[in-house]
């Protein structure tokens, strides 16, 4: 298999992000206008590298966040593996001091490597792990696809670095994020390793990330 350079990066800003609200896969929100110039400061910054497709999930903010790619032709392909997380009934609304406490209990789990714990309707490690095994088998299998752009989400970003690199879930949190971040991974010789972690020079000019 050819080795590979995958930009992988988190969806911009959206009002539910400035908000502090629940999103996870259920929520279908757009960027807001800080998401779009953090979009547009990605393009700017990287449009110059021959990617050679770009996969995003099945959600709108990851689709706007690289679509003047995609509005360059740039082939492009939406996998239900890369989703966000599902929060269940958590989804949609303002965290309460409950839900800190049962988010709190729950992160306890996952680190005592309890991954089958999730809130009611939504989804556990594990469950996310497996549909993002079966979309990384797909997109590995092209070996003519050198330069990959992969637009994701924070939670589900966090659970499939573990998948790569071979790390147990329990360590996940040690992966952190902020909107349209970016990892750069290097596939070479079946394996991932990290070149840039959580790297947002691209945003450096935007006024309101200085």
């Amino acid at each position: 298999m050819k080795s590979k350079k995958i930009y992988l990066i988190r969806h911009g800003e959206t009002e539910y992000n400035k908000l502090g609200m629940v999103q996870g896969s259920g929520i279908d929100s757009n960027l807001n206008e800080t998401g779009k110039k953090q979009a547009r400061a990605f393009y700017e910054y990287y449009k110059e590298i021959p990617f050679d497709k770009v996969y995003t999930s099945k959600l709108r903010r990851t689709h706007q966040s690289v679509e003047q790619f995609i509005k360059s032709e740039l082939p492009w392909q939406q996998l239900y593996g890369l989703n966000e997380i599902s929060w269940g009934h958590k989804e949609g609304r303002q965290i309460t001091e409950e839900d800190n406490e049962q988010y709190a209990n729950m992160l306890i789990g996952w680190t005592n490597g309890d991954y089958t714990q999730k809130v009611y309707g939504g989804e556990s490690p594990l469950e996310v792990q497996e549909r993002q095994r079966d979309a990384w088998r797909y997109i590995l299998a092209n070996d003519q696809e050198e330069n990959v752009l992969v637009c994701m989400h924070g939670r589900a970003i966090r659970i499939l670095l573990c998948l790569l690199l071979d790390i147990e879930l329990k360590n996940m949190d040690r992966f952190i994020h902020s909107n349209l971040c970016l990892y750069l991974l290097n596939y070479e010789n079946g394996k991932f390793s990290i070149e840039k972690e959580c790297d947002v020079t691209h945003l450096k000019k935007l006024p309101q990330l200085a």
